[in-house]
């Protein structure tokens, strides 16, 4: 069983961002940048997959040269070899999902397991894209997964309650926040993640062109929250509410 997983390369979640003086984004020199924390657990739970069916778990990524920094962390998890799609700048989810099915063709796996979201951009739409542009089922959001012989069985939240649906591999996979708890990396396999194979393309080599179809225009900081008022009864509060705040 070959498995593809993507991780992307985001800001630590425990890092308050700061906007560019000019809000074309935000600050990330100096910052700590960590494996997408929906990714983890799509490695996570790659790993188990393959623990119990046996095969190989391929981790794909789209960035800068820096990014084989998050590739090593899910080898050094276990995963068996890398991939990293060199591009400078943002990748929208359309590119990012065209990047990924370019790899797919190449590589021809069971199962391509992706974070439900990133935490940078909250865009929830690779994972779907991708499994349209290939025409292969897909199991959003699942809480659990559970693969025998052929058949992928997916447990996934949904408004109000839990859903269980059924695909014969091959298929896409987009793991929420319950799915499982990622392993922390050992040293030896930190040591053996040194090792493996992280092979390099560029969009041109994969016949992709990712000019981006939504462009961020602008960001800026939220307006400060002002600071409340006490007010000496419920005459003068109803007053604030009517003439002030416009709530009545």
């Amino acid at each position: 069983m070959k498995i593809l997983v993507t991780v992307k390369r985001v800001m630590d979640y425990n890092v308050k961002p700061k906007v560019k003086p000019d809000g074309s984004g935000v600050v990330t020199d100096g910052v700590n940048m960590i494996v997408n924390p929906f990714d983890e657990i799509a490695v996570e739970e790659s790993l188990k997959l393959k623990e119990k069916n046996g095969g190989e778990v391929v981790v794909l990524s789209i960035g800068t040269k820096d990014t084989t920094t998050q590739i090593r962390a899910a080898l050094a998890m276990g995963a068996d070899r890398g991939i990293l799609v060199l591009a400078d700048g943002s990748v929208d989810p359309d590119a990012a999902a065209r990047l990924i099915k370019a790899v797919y063709e190449q590589e021809k796996p069971d199962l391509v397991v992706l974070g439900k979201q990133a935490i940078d951009d909250d865009s929830s739409q690779a994972g779907q894209l991708l499994a349209e542009y290939l025409g292969l089922p897909q199991a959003t959001f699942a809480s659990k997964v559970d693969v025998a012989g052929k058949t992928v069985t997916v447990t996934r939240e949904v408004d109000g309650g839990l859903e269980t649906i059924s695909f014969d591999m091959p298929g896409v996979v987009t793991a929420d926040l319950r799915l499982n708890t990622p392993r922390y990396a050992s040293l030896p396999g930190i040591m053996k993640a040194k090792k493996k194979e992280v092979k390099e393309f560029t969009p041109a080599a994969l016949g992709v062109d990712i000019a981006p179809k939504v462009k961020v225009l602008k960001l800026e900081e939220p307006k400060a929250r002002q600071a409340g008022q006490k007010v000496p009864d419920v005459a003068t509060l109803v007053g604030k509410l009517r003439n002030e705040a416009k709530a009545l």
